[in-house]
This record gives structure tokens, sequence and C-alpha cells, in this order.
């Protein structure tokens, strides 16, 4: 039997949102396993998918740039170690050429962005190194993405911390720029129905059949609870089948079709998504200062 320490309890607290003893009795009970003990809670409890995704665990920002045509752009992920950092002007002034960088060059390779020339004749990594010596903190370039349209492009930044790119066409830049602060605040998954992903769809057709089992229906009645479900996640987590924010009434697909638009495609970063940044305990650390004094 593996060890459940409070650090793993912890974290299937946050993935969950569940209490405790639950979180600590499904470890229990998986022996260790945090994938299999979160599945296990979802059909016990009917939890929702993973939360950790939205968890911010690094500090830095998000540049943006979009040409003046609006026919190509790109979004840069630059983390540092402090949210004072990233406030930094020059901080911020290098994630916002890195992105007009990206979308000039079609560079989405950090390695291959790294030795391109900016303005003043040196590379992107002479002016992160200086930024480093200046700031006297690690300033990483995490991930880019670039998009090159027939259509248009509109982007949207929530602070600092969330970007958005969206490639649209038929639309307003009203419209766009809405679609965009839409995705930031929903977060959708994709477009459409067509484009998630099979194995996720699965999966989550698996926890269902499992919830919907406990309930001790007939088998077809199961199966309309689990295609209800089915349906209902699809609608949760795809552009088109969300309401829009600004108005719940209608679904982005009926504003879309409202206004003879269509979306082609969207990226969103979120500033530290999927890394852990370790806790630090403050008085631990004073303390064996003290004692080393």
């Amino acid at each position: 039997m593996a060890e459940i320490t409070a650090g793993m309890v912890k974290e299937l607290r946050e993935l969950t949102g569940l209490g405790m003893m639950e979180c600590k009795k499904a470890l229990s009970e998986t022996d260790g396993d945090m994938k299999a003990a979160e599945d296990l809670l979802r059909i016990k409890s009917g939890a929702k998918a993973s939360k950790a995704a939205g968890r911010v665990a690094a500090e830095g920002m998000i540049g943006a740039f979009i040409s003046a045509d609006k026919k190509s752009g790109a979004l840069v992920e630059l983390n540092c170690e402090t949210d004072f950092v990233a406030k930094n002007q020059d901080f911020v002034d290098f994630a916002k050429a890195l992105a007009e960088l990206v979308s000039k060059t079609g560079m989405t390779d950090v390695a291959a962005l790294s030795g391109c020339e900016m303005d003043g004749g040196k590379t992107v990594e002479e002016l992160r190194q200086a930024l480093v010596m200046k700031l006297g903190e690690n300033i990483s370039i995490r991930r880019m993405v670039r998009f090159q349209t027939q259509g248009q492009l509109a982007y949207y930044l929530h602070g600092s911390k969330i970007g958005v790119l969206v490639d649209y066409a038929g639309a307003d830049e009203a419209l766009g720029k809405d679609i965009a602060m839409h995705i930031a605040a929903s977060k959708p998954v994709c477009v459409s129905r067509d484009e998630v992903p099979a194995d996720l769809l699965a999966k989550e057709r698996e926890i269902y059949t499992a919830q919907a089992a406990e309930s001790g229906k007939p088998a077809n009645i199961v199966e309309k609870m689990v295609d209800g479900r089915v349906a209902k996640y699809l609608a949760e987590i795809t552009l088109l089948g969300q309401p829009f924010v600004k108005d719940p009434d209608q679904t982005i697909e009926k504003l879309l079709a409202a206004r003879k638009a269509k979306v082609n495609a969207f990226q969103m970063f979120v500033v530290g998504e999927g890394i852990e940044k370790a806790s630090t305990d403050f008085v631990a650390e004073v303390m064996a200062q003290v004692g080393q004094s």
C-alpha cells in the first residue's frame, strides 16, 4: 500500500474540488494513483473534469500582436519568477516585441526564435540574457503560436495573464473582439463538436456511463442518460455550443449564423498553465536563515 501524504490529498482536492476525507479515501482505494483516484471520485460524486488546467502556476505575461491588415498575428508566453517582474516595463515590452517578431518571421520554435535578430542587431537570446541580468530573475520564452489567414484576426488580453487569438471571417472587428473575449471567459476546448479529441470524448463517456450505472436504472434508460450528459458536455466545451457571455440567451453558433460569420480557429494561452509552482514555507525559510546567522 502506497503512503498517502497530505500533499497528495491536497493535489487531489485541487483537481476535483472535493473534501479532504473523500480525497484521502479515494487515494487509499487506488493505492495512491492520482489519475485513478480522480476518476473514482468523478464516478462516485459526479464531479466535473479536472480544474488543474485553469490553475496559474507560474508568473509572466502573454504578448500579443496582429498585423495592420489583420491577416497575421501571434501570441507568446514569456515567463519569469515573480509578479513584480512580470509588471516591469522592460519585461512587458520584450513580450510584445516577441509577439510581433513571431508574427513577421513565422518562427514558432523557441530555439529558432532565439537566434533571430531584433531591433538594434542583437538576437532574442542576447536580449533575454540582458533582461535576466537587469531584473535578476530567470526569464524564459515558453511557447508561441502564429496565425496566417485569408479572413481576419482578433485578439483579447485579460490583463496580461490570459491571451486569445481568433481567426474568423464574415464579421466586423467588434464581433471578432467579442468572440475572443468570450473564449477567455468561457475557455472552450475547440470550435465545434467534430474537433473534440476522440480520446477525451471516450473518457467522458466512460465516466458518465459508470455514474449512470450506479443509478440502478434499466440499460436503455442508462444509455439515454449517458447520451444526454455527453450532449451537455459537448455544448460546454465547444465554442459553438456555449451561450454567448454578453447574451446568454443565444449560443455562439446562433450569434455567428445571424451575422453570417464563421470562426475558423482560435488559441488561448494562460500564463503558467500546467506548470507546477513550488510553494515556499516562509517561516521555515526565515528560521533556517536565523539558525545560520
